[in-house]
């Protein structure tokens, strides 16, 4: 079977250059231009300009999936034209190239096995590590899972504040890539701030910023907790099962599958990260192995939000809801 997907996978595998620059031109060209134009109508009316704050966060999602494609080498065939895009989509993302792009590679090597969680992942424990814990790690969870928290506090503290740090063990070059990134966007924002006063870029980057890392984390979030993924113990953890089951097709309106480089076709994704994002959808849409898997759609992936939990025996999220009927069970067992 891994041979077949291999084979089957393979051809979609070679970044092409001019598709790569053009991605680069539609995307980042129309998100400074819309940052302008926000920034222009703020004289007009503010509801006209987080409109286009709005259009400018899609953007930079958009850009955000440049930056993933460089962190696998899948943009360009050159490792230093993915390095120095990446590090540069990275001052716009606020995300540092080289520590993110480790932990990525780690999260794609043990997404879905519970013997290996810990990085780059959504923190997922299952019913009995829950149980286990004092009270106040479970409060912390609690508070880690509660939507307000991830998607509202969340965001903003990863990118503001997690990643303009090193991670313990980080290796020299490393460590240089993320003060580099954390020079970059001090840079930018002084000079943004010098030129048109901080509270305007407030106005104008605060939105484009809060949208974009909202729907940066909820995309991530949704790609692996959803009904039906895949989580299995270390020595039956299969990573073909764990792509195609375990990361989510998330079948979106084409325009926002625009928006967010296909990384919507995430099970392929997962299956090869070597995979351009602009050949996804055509890697789906050819191959009838990819369309085998149910399809998490805008209305289905609300249901993610109830999911808190993982249930070893019914080999599914839950909610917290789910721990009292638990307790209740296994005390009529005894």
């Amino acid at each position: 079977m891994k041979e077949s997907w291999r084979k089957i996978i393979a051809p979609y595998e070679r970044p092409n250059v001019k598709r790569s620059v053009w991605q680069i031109i539609n995307t980042c060209v129309p998100f400074f231009l819309f940052w302008y134009a926000a920034y222009l109508s703020l004289s007009v009316s503010y509801w006209l300009t987080l409109v286009l704050t709005g259009l400018a966060a899609g953007l930079l999602v958009r850009i955000f999936i440049i930056f993933h494609d460089c962190c696998h080498g899948s943009f360009f065939s050159s490792r230093t034209a993915n390095e120095v895009l990446g590090t540069i989509a990275g001052i716009l993302t606020c995300c540092p190239f080289y520590q993110w792009r480790h932990t990525h590679s780690v999260h794609h090597a043990t997404s879905g096995n519970l013997d290996r969680r810990g990085i780059g992942d959504i923190w997922t424990l299952t019913v009995e590590e829950y149980l286990a814990l004092p009270p106040l790690k479970r409060l912390a969870y609690r508070m880690y899972r509660n939507p307000l928290i991830m998607f509202g506090l969340g965001p903003s503290y990863v990118f503001l504040i997690k990643y303009r740090f090193n991670r313990k063990g980080a290796k020299m070059k490393e460590r240089l890539n993320t003060y580099l990134i954390n020079l970059g966007i001090a840079v930018v924002t002084g000079l943004l701030c010098w030129t048109i006063g901080w509270k305007t870029f407030l106005l104008v980057q605060g939105p484009v910023f809060l949208i974009s890392s909202l729907f940066g984390v909820w995309l991530f979030y949704v790609q692996h907790q959803f009904e039906g993924t895949y989580f299995e113990k270390g020595d039956k953890w299969d990573h073909m099962n764990a792509a195609l089951r375990g990361s989510s097709f998330y079948k979106l309106p084409k325009v926002l599958h625009w928006f967010t480089g296909n990384i919507g076709f995430h099970h392929i994704h997962h299956l090869s990260p070597r995979v351009p994002n602009y050949y996804l959808d055509r890697a789906h849409e050819e191959n009838t192995m990819f369309q085998n898997v149910t399809p998490v759609t805008l209305l289905s992936s609300l249901r993610s939000l109830n999911f808190r939990i993982w249930d070893e025996n019914r080999r599914k999220l839950m909610g917290f809801g789910y721990i009292k009927r638990f307790l209740i069970a296994r005390k009529a067992k005894e």
